[in-house]
C-alpha cells in the first residue's frame, strides 16, 4: 500500500464523514431528507449537478479515450455536453415546477393513481440500479489500486460509505459531498492542465505534432471512425447521451432542491458551464497524454484506457500528484453513487411505500425510518449485483442506461408536459415498451443478432419508446389524458403543487 495514496484517502473519507454528521442535524424531516428544504442556491445546486454528473467513466474513461483513439474519443464528452442544453430547455423548468420529492411526483401532476407512481418509480429505480454497477465496478478497482484490497473488499468500502451518506445526510450530505467533489475536480483538473501546458512551455501546437508521432493512428488521430467505425454507431451514441440525461432520476430530482424556476434554470446554466469547461480540459489532456506518455506505456498498463491519467499525472509530477489526482477519482465516484442510491431510495420510500401502499397517513418519523431503510437495501443489492458482475463490459452497461432513459423516463416527460392528446394508456405502453426492448438488447449484447450489434443501442430502443407513446395514445385516443390545463397552470406557475 502506497503511504502517501493512504493519507489522501483517509482526508477524503474522514471530510466527507463529518460533512455527514453536519447534515444529519439537518435531516430531521421528510422535506429535509429528500429535497434539503429546497435550501440550495442556484449556482450551489449547479455545482451539485455536475457533481451527480460527472461520473468516473467522464474523468478516467474520456481522457483515456481521446489518448487512445483521438477525434471519437471526444464525441463522448460534446454528447455529455449537449444533453445539457436539451434538459435546460425542455426539462428542468416543468420538472422544478410540478415535482414535490420524485420523477413519480412530476407525472402524478399530470396523470393521477397509484399504479402510474409505481411504474414511474419501479423505472426509476432500474435506471439508478443499472447506472450504480459500472460507477461501483470503477470504484472496486479504483480502491484496489488506491488501497492494494481485493475487488471484492473494494466495492464494500465504497458501498458501505454511500449508504452512509445517504441514511444519515440525506440530500443535504448528497448535495454537499456533490459540491465539493465539484470544487475538487473542477480544481484539481485545472491545476493538472496548468502543469501540462507549462511542461510543454504552452506550446499548444507541439502537443497536436507530437499526438501524431506517438499515437499508431498517425495523421488519422485527429480524424473520426477509429472507435466508432460506422456512421449508424456514430448516431446511436450522439442519440443517446443528447437525450438520456433527462431521463436519468439522479438528474431530474436535483432541480427540486431549489426555491424557484429561477435557480433551477440558473442550476442548469451554471452545470452546462461546468461540464463544458471540464471536457474541454479533459480534450487537452487526452492530448497531452499521447504527446508525452509512451504508446507502450499507455497500453501495458491497461488496455481500457482507464489508469490513462494517472499515467500522465506521473510523467507530470510524481508520486504525489498521482495522489492528488486518484483523491479526486474516489471523490467523483462517491459523489455519483451518492446521487444514484438516493435517487433509488426516494423513487421506493415516497412513491412505492408512501402512495402506491397507501401510507400516506404515515408519521414523519415512520416516512423517514422507510427512507433509510430502503437506501441500506438498496445499497446491499447495488454492492451484490457489482461483485457479480465484475467481468461486465461496463462501457456497454452505461449505453444501456443512457438508452433505457432515453427511451422511458424522457418521452413521457416529454409528452406529459408538451402533447394534449397523450394519454395514461400511452404512458404506460412506452414505459412498458422502453424496459422491454432494453431488456432485450441487455440479454443480446453488442455481439448478438445482426440487427442489434451495436456497442450503443440507443437507436434501436429511443425511437421504439417514442413511437410507443404515440401509438398507445392514439389507439386510446378517448382515453384519460389527465389534468393538462391544470398541469400547464402549474408549470408556469407552480400554483398547486402541495408538498405529500
Amino acid at each position: 500500500m502506497n503511504l502517501t495514496y493512504f493519507i489522501f484517502f483517509l482526508a477524503i473519507v474522514a471530510g466527507t464523514l463529518i460533512m455527514t454528521h453536519w447534515a444529519a442535524e439537518r435531516s430531521k424531516t421528510t422535506e429535509q431528507f429528500y429535497i434539503a428544504s429546497g435550501s440550495l442556491t442556484g449556482f450551489q445546486n449547479g455545482l451539485a449537478i455536475a457533481g451527480d454528473y460527472i461520473s468516473s467513466a467522464s474523468f478516467l474513461g474520456i481522457i483515456g479515450l481521446i489518448a487512445y483513439y483521438g477525434f471519437d474519443g471526444f464525441l463522448y464528452a460534446t454528447g455529455f455536453l449537449v444533453s445539457y442544453i436539451i434538459l435546460l430547455l425542455l426539462i428542468a423548468e416543468p420538472v422544478h415546477n410540478l415535482g414535490t420529492y420524485s420523477v413519480g411526483d412530476v407525472v402524478a401532476s399530470r396523470f393521477s393513481g397509484r399504479n402510474m407512481r409505481l411504474f414511474v418509480a419501479t423505472t426509476g429505480i432500474i435506471i439508478s440500479i443499472l447506472y450504480l454497477i459500472p460507477q461501483l465496478v470503477a470504484s472496486g478497482l479504483l480502491i484496489r489500486l488506491l488501497l492494494g484490497v481485493d475487488y471484492i473488499s473494494s466495492v464494500w468500502i465504497i458501498g458501505i460509505l454511500m449508504t452512509i451518506y445517504v441514511v444519515f445526510g440525506g440530500m443535504v450530505a448528497t448535495s454537499w459531498v456533490q459540491i465539493i467533489k465539484t470544487v475538487l475536480l473542477m480544481s484539481g483538473t485545472l491545476m493538472l492542465l496548468f502543469i501540462l501546458l507549462s511542461w510543454i512551455n504552452w506550446d499548444i501546437s507541439f502537443l497536436i505534432n507530437q499526438a501524431s508521432v506517438n499515437s499508431p493512428l498517425g495523421e488519422d488521430f485527429f480524424s473520426p471512425g477509429n472507435l466508432l467505425h460506422n456512421n449508424i454507431e456514430m448516431f446511436s451514441l450522439a442519440l443517446t447521451l443528447i437525450l438520456g440525461t433527462s431521463g436519468l432520476p439522479h438528474i431530474l430530482i436535483r432541480f427540486l432542491t431549489v426555491r424557484n424556476a429561477k435557480n433551477a434554470r440558473l442550476s442548469a446554466i451554471s452545470a452546462t458551464w461546468l461540464i463544458g469547461c471540464f471536457y474541454l480540459m479533459t480534450l487537452i489532456l487526452g492530448i497531452g497524454a499521447i504527446s508525452l506518455v509512451s504508446w507502450d506505456a499507455l497500453t501495458q498498463s491497461d488496455s481500457t484506457g482507464n489508469l490513462t491519467v494517472f499515467l500522465l499525472a506521473d510523467v507530470l509530477g510524481g508520486d504525489f500528484l498521482v495522489a492528488f489526482v486518484m483523491a479526486i477519482a474516489f471523490a467523483t465516484i462517491i459523489a455519483v453513487v451518492t446521487g444514484l442510491i438516493f435517487a433509488a431510495t426516494s423513487s421506493f420510500a415516497h412513491d412505492i411505500y408512501v402512495h402506491y401502499l397507501n401510507k400516506q397517513d404515515a408519521s414523519e418519523k415512520k416516512k423517514l425510518l422507510v427512507a433509510r431503510s430502503t437506501a441500506v437495501i438498496i445499497g446491499v443489492i447495488s454492492i451484490g449485483l457489482s461483485i457479480s458482475l465484475e467481468t461486465t463490459n461496463v462501457a456497454y452497461l452505461v449505453s444501456l442506461t443512457f438508452s433505457l432513459a432515453a427511451s422511458t423516463i424522457f418521452p413521457l416527460l416529454i409528452f406529459t408536459f408538451y402533447w394534449k392528446r397523450f394519454t395514461k394508456i400511452g404512458a404506460y405502453v412506452g414505459l412498458f415498451s422502453g424496459l422491454i426492448i432494453s431488456g432485450a438488447l441487455f440479454l443480446f449484447g453488442p455481439e448478438g443478432a445482426n440487427l442489434i450489434r451495436l456497442n450503443n443501442p440507443g437507436i434501436v430502443a429511443i425511437p421504439i419508446g417514442f413511437l410507443a407513446c404515440i401509438v398507445g395514445s392514439f389507439l386510446d385516443s378517448n382515453g384519460d389524458r389527465g389534468n393538462y390545463q391544470e398541469m400547464l397552470i402549474r408549470i408556469h406557475t407552480r400554483i398547486g403543487v402541495n408538498k405529500s
